[in-house]
């Protein structure tokens, strides 16, 4: 059932970060997990649950949101962990829901920085790092089923990585503007300051756009 209240809040992919002002939604399998009768009351696979105002939903699929409906859309350390062809859904799916002059603000890993990083490295280790960083390489293979289904529940890995230019020049496409870059706490709307956290900012690629 789609809520279609005009000036929503609506952050996806949030993780414990559920401010009850906002309707949050994560597409997280442990969430589903969670969920379920019995069973998911009697396992926990993390150090807590998910809040219980944190509602699964998927970007990529669709969030159960009224289309024009949103002022504020916010994502932190999501968009990096869909294909590229997910990625592209997603901000098709954000710009739906937004109203016009809605604000998207979104905060990801930043490839440019993360370069830098790597060539200014003199370290025989530097490439090592480099992977490490991205989340883009396997150190250990899990061939085993336990370990397997773990990290299939927890989603960590990194599909996709973005600079500034690569990922202005999607939004375009999908019509935002007034794009720029963000840095944290610098919105002008102040709804973004209880989904926000600074840590998550650091050294990462922070943008602000418009529908």
């Amino acid at each position: 059932m789609k809520q279609s209240d005009h000036n929503q809040f609506v952050q996806y992919g949030c993780g414990w970060s559920a401010p009850k002002n906002w309707i949050n939604f994560d597409a997280s399998p442990t969430l589903r997990f969670e969920r379920l009768p019995l069973i998911g009351r009697l396992y926990i696979k993390n150090a807590a649950r998910f809040p219980g105002n944190v509602n699964y939903g998927n970007i990529v699929r669709g969030l159960p949101i009224s289309a024009d409906s949103c002022r504020a859309v916010y994502c932190s350390h999501v968009l990096e962990h869909l294909s590229l062809y997910e990625f592209r859904i997603a901000l098709k799916n954000t710009y739906k829901i937004l109203m016009t002059g809605g604000t998207f603000r979104l905060v990801l890993p930043d490839l440019e920085y993360l370069i830098k990083e790597y060539i200014h490295n003199a370290s025989p280790e530097a490439a090592i790092k480099f992977m490490q960083n991205t989340s883009l390489g396997k150190e250990v293979r899990n061939r085993k089923l336990k370990p397997f289904i773990l990290e299939w529940l927890g989603n960590s890995q990194h599909l996709w990585m973005w600079d500034y230019k690569s990922l202005e020049d999607e939004l375009k496409k999908v019509g935002f503007n007034n794009i720029r870059r963000a840095q944290f706490g610098d919105s002008s709307n102040p709804v973004f300051q209880d989904v926000e956290n600074k840590d998550r900012w650091d050294n990462c690629l922070g943008i602000e756009c418009q529908k």
